[in-house]
């Protein structure tokens, strides 16, 4: 199992962005740019000139939006032409904002209609105050270093305060004056080593306490037969480690049996 395409956030403030094009779809990716706080550049020239990054191109003639994807390409721009994922370098997710979070639903350019269902179910989710929850532990990572000081210890006392349940469950409204009880009470979040006895190769099947562990895991013990689909699930920096390897002595080690 692999991405398609990598998910990333690109700071656009006061940088120059192309947008090529008439009518609604080239005005919605105008809009778009505006709103990340970008600057609109109309004219493919002088877009390459000033320095821009990205390209929107939205002609309403297909032969049109061709030949402008690839001169745009050919100068070291990202191209984005709407409604052709072929000729995509990058596309346009949906997105939920609880700035400074900002949660993005992509299908690479398959079903933006998926993307947007997927976006309003979430939104009944996710409180408004996720933002200043953000903000809150942004200004208290002193206080997070002068209480634990390893990486590792951070994060595990931040997943277990972040979890369903936590001191600072996101999905609860979490606000400064939480951050400011949990750093003041503690807690160091789980340690230890856990084994997951799988029941099939299907990631959905794991339990909610397996799947949490998998996302906490400092390190995973797992052989070959284990399903890619299933490692997918483990948190991208945790250590990798074959049976019988040697394993860290602190954190959370995750050993996965069977498929």
């Amino acid at each position: 199992m692999s991405l398609t395409s990598l998910p990333l956030f690109h700071r656009l403030a006061g940088q120059p962005v192309v947008v090529l094009g008439h009518g609604e779809a080239a005005e919605a990716k105008r809009r778009l740019v505006v709103r990340a706080g970008g600057k609109v550049i109309e004219d493919l020239a002088e877009g390459i000139d000033v320095g821009a990054r990205l390209a929107f191109i939205a002609h309403e003639d297909a032969g049109a939006c061709a030949a402008d994807a690839i001169r745009a390409r050919g100068a070291g721009l990202l191209v984005n032409v709407v409604d052709k994922p072929a000729l995509c370098d990058f596309t346009t997710p949906s997105i939920i904002d609880r700035a400074p979070v900002i949660i993005a639903v992509g299908t690479g350019g398959a079903s933006a209609g998926l993307a947007k269902a997927l976006r309003l179910r979430l939104e009944r989710l996710l409180p408004q105050g996720l933002g200043a929850l953000a903000e809150a532990l942004y200004a208290a990572r002193e206080a997070m270093r002068a209480r634990w000081p390893t990486g590792p210890e951070r994060r595990r006392a931040l997943d277990a305060a972040l979890e369903e349940g936590g001191a600072l469950d996101p999905l609860r409204g979490g606000d400064a004056a939480g951050v400011e009880a949990w750093l003041a009470g503690g807690g160091d979040g789980a340690s230890g080593r856990f084994t997951i006895m799988l029941r099939s190769a299907d990631p959905d099947d794991l339990t909610l306490r397996e799947a949490r562990l998998l996302g906490q895991a400092d390190a995973v013990v797992a052989g070959p037969q284990v399903p890619a689909a299933v490692l997918a699930r483990v948190r991208a920096d945790a250590a990798r480690i074959a049976p019988g390897g040697a394993e860290p002595e602190c954190g959370i080690v995750v050993l996965i049996e069977g498929a």
